[in-house]
């Protein structure tokens, strides 16, 4: 068989056997699958460094299918080149328990780079994976030894590059000058809906050219040499992402349903599939055929998978021997533990009626973080100044190519792909595409900061982070009605319910600054789904920890604070329970209420995901089932409180937006006084 006519032949296989997983499914898209055969063929057998075998070795290429409605493509390429994949595991696509769900998910199927589903999120965090690339490479590469060297592919389609979140990426990849990303752009002018000509008429190669890429064009989509050149020109540049558009027909091959919006999002129905297969000479009376020639010709990716990962081993080996500790610390990064004693100097803060504001406390959390755990990373959407998540003297993320005016100004150290600050921009969801797509890679600690009401623009990647198991960091300041003068726009009312909707989140809302140097003690040892740090813009008083219990409680989600005052050993009146700046009021509120004889069980709840993990003998230790007058302060909507509020509880929160004016201010016009918490437990007290 002639090579062509095997390129013919696999691409042919590769393009039923997706197509036979959605029809035996009776739902999903063919439509990618049969377009895009061609390229994700011409990329996995010609450029992928990969080996099935071992799917997470370090210094593999990445590919992601950023595209993940065409799921049955990467589940079809990855079954033929080899991966822990079986045939069965195609034929249970989209069915229960199986391991080729509707949409890929990084945690489930072998093979998978990233979770992708929501469109423009896989492109994003694509754009992380690069930026992780370039920084490790520039960190342990040394002269003579190269041990970091691998490219990021994605398989995007018109719908990617239709979203915002892609653009802020995209833009941000350019001016990052991130040569080592490719994209293979999907443009067959079809969505679900119809034509791209109804919303899309934009010229895509002229916006990434714009952005500072290098843009590519292939006319023909099943022009396998075409393709290969593109992805060899792509490569040749080394300061450029670079964008490959490759005219492509959905659903190829159909003969009444390609190129059309009906071979999008449906299956193509068993008389029109093996019309199809007949159309292009394939085998039509079975289903998930595979051609022994055409699987021989992708199992060969096994062998050249093992020679690729051997020949990076031996380099590994003379890298370790020239450079012992870099080597040393490159592992330890890549398997994710932490240096021993990293946090030993995490400082501790004096009582201070006056206080800090949990932003600052961060701040020097964080600075000495930093100092222990070198693959710290990330940065702000251009709120620095204001969120304070700069890591002093450790540098810029920016290209070694350029020298940003005021980037070494910003933060000091200097820049270039080795510098640990990032400047993302007023580019919030492309932040939390980026920070995921960091934790992706490997070998990083990734963080995003901004203001917390601006948490909305970053959800749906927050989402992503907690559906993947990712150990993000994401970093929110201003956290309440106390940003004051900004106004309704920049105060967060409904924001932490809407976190702690989300599973696997842990939302961790300090009380003082003690409190937040134990959030981050714990943000930063959790590695199994990511973390939210909400700190306030104004100052909070520091508690007497001789008198109140240990910040290190926090870990626990919900704790006693007033173990040791008044009616230590009796049993409660009532309990208040606050988070966050809050804590403050229910404070003086006990003692209001102590002056009259009530004896106030003060509760601070930094994180319900934590509490609610704690044993019910420890829960009910907190909040004993038969006290059942119980008060909750928080800065915010009431949804999701009830649950410890019970019967009789009584909120003391906000059913509306903000206002403008000094934070004290409007804390008082809303109603969230100690006063009002004092009044609200009487109350209920009769």
């Amino acid at each position: 068989m002639t090579d062509t006519a095997l390129d013919s032949l696999s691409v042919n296989t590769l393009r039923f056997l997706a197509a036979d997983g959605v029809q035996n499914a009776n739902s999903g898209h063919p439509g990618l699958p049969m377009g895009t055969a061609a390229m994700a063929y011409t990329l996995w057998t010609r450029f992928l460094k990969h080996n099935p075998a071992k799917p997470r070795w370090p210094d593999r290429d990445r590919f992601v299918l950023s595209g993940g409605h065409g799921s049955m493509l990467l589940y079809s390429l990855l079954h033929l080149t080899g991966y822990d994949l079986s045939l069965d595991d195609l034929k249970s696509f989209r069915q229960w328990g199986s391991r080729t769900p509707g949409h890929p998910e990084v945690h489930l199927t072998p093979g998978v780079e990233a979770t992708t589903g929501p469109l423009g999120q896989g492109i994003s965090s694509a754009v992380g994976m690069a930026m992780a690339e370039a920084h490790l490479a520039a960190r342990f590469n040394r002269d003579g030894h190269t041990i970091v060297d691998h490219y990021t592919y994605v398989l995007a389609s018109d719908g990617d590059l239709m979203e915002g979140v892609a653009a802020e990426a995209c833009s941000l990849a350019g001016h990052l000058r991130l040569g080592k990303l490719i994209v293979l752009y999907d443009d067959n002018k079809i969505s679900l809906a119809g034509s791209t000509s109804l919303t899309f008429a934009e010229d895509v190669g002229l916006r990434f050219a714009a952005y500072g890429w290098q843009v590519l064009r292939v006319s023909d989509g099943n022009d396998v040499a075409a393709i290969e050149q593109a992805i060899h020109d792509a490569r040749k540049v080394p300061d450029q992402p670079t964008l490959i558009l490759i005219r492509t027909i959905i659903g190829y091959g159909s003969p009444h349903k390609q190129n059309t919006f009906e071979a999008h999002g449906s299956p193509l129905g068993p008389d029109e599939l093996k019309a199809a297969k007949q159309n292009l000479g394939f085998p039509s009376e079975s289903m998930f055929h595979i051609p022994d020639e055409a699987l021989k010709n992708f199992r060969s990716a096994l062998e050249g998978g093992k020679k690729s990962e051997a020949d990076w081993g031996r380099r590994f080996a003379s890298y370790a021997k020239a450079h012992p500790t870099l080597a040393a610390e490159f592992q330890r990064r890549m398997s994710g533990d932490l240096p021993s004693g990293w946090d030993a100097a995490l400082p501790s803060f004096p009582a201070d009626a006056k206080g800090l504001a949990t932003r600052k406390a961060s701040e020097a959390a964080m600075q000495t973080i930093a100092k222990s755990i070198p693959e710290l990373i990330g940065g702000s959407a251009d709120l620095n100044p204001s969120t304070f998540t700069w890591l002093k003297g450790e540098g810029d993320f920016e290209s070694p190519l350029s020298s940003p005016e005021g980037a070494q100004g910003a933060v000091g150290g200097g820049w270039g792909h080795d510098g640990r600050n990032v400047h993302f921009g007023v580019r919030e969801h492309g932040m939390g595409a980026i920070v995921n797509g960091m934790a992706l890679h490997g070998g990083l600690r990734p963080y995003g900061a901004t203001f917390f009401v601006f948490s909305d623009y970053m959800r749906p990647s927050i989402r992503l982070a907690a559906l993947s198991d990712l150990p993000c960091l994401f970093v929110f300041t201003h956290d309440s009605i106390g940003v004051g003068e900004d106004g309704p726009t920049h105060q967060p009312i409904e924001h932490l319910a809407a976190l702690r909707a989300i599973p696997n989140l842990i939302t961790l809302r300090p009380c003082d600054a003690n409190e937040t140097i134990e959030a981050w003690r714990f943000a930063v040892a959790h590695r199994h789904g990511p973390v939210a740090l909400v700190f306030t813009r104004q100052n909070l008083p520091t508690l007497d920890r001789s008198v109140f219990a240990p910040a290190a409680e926090l870990a626990k989600g919900g704790y006693v604070l007033n173990y040791k005052t008044q009616f230590p050993n009796s049993k409660p009146d009532v309990i208040l329970m606050a988070t966050g700046s809050e804590v403050e009021l229910i404070l003086k509120a006990g003692e209001k209420l102590a002056a009259e004889g009530v004896n106030a069980r003060l509760v601070s709840m930094p994180s319900w995901e934590l509490f609610e993990k704690q044993s019910q003998e420890y829960r009910d230790s907190v909040l004993p089932p038969d006290v059942r007058a119980r008060v909750a302060v928080e800065a915010g909507v009431r949804q999701g409180w009830d649950r410890y509020l019970g019967e009789r509880g009584a909120f003391v929160g906000l059913d509306r937006f903000g206002a403008s004016a000094p934070a004290k201010v409007v804390f008082e016009k809303l109603g969230l006084t100690a006063d009002a918490v004092a009044t609200a437990a009487k109350r209920l007290l009769g």
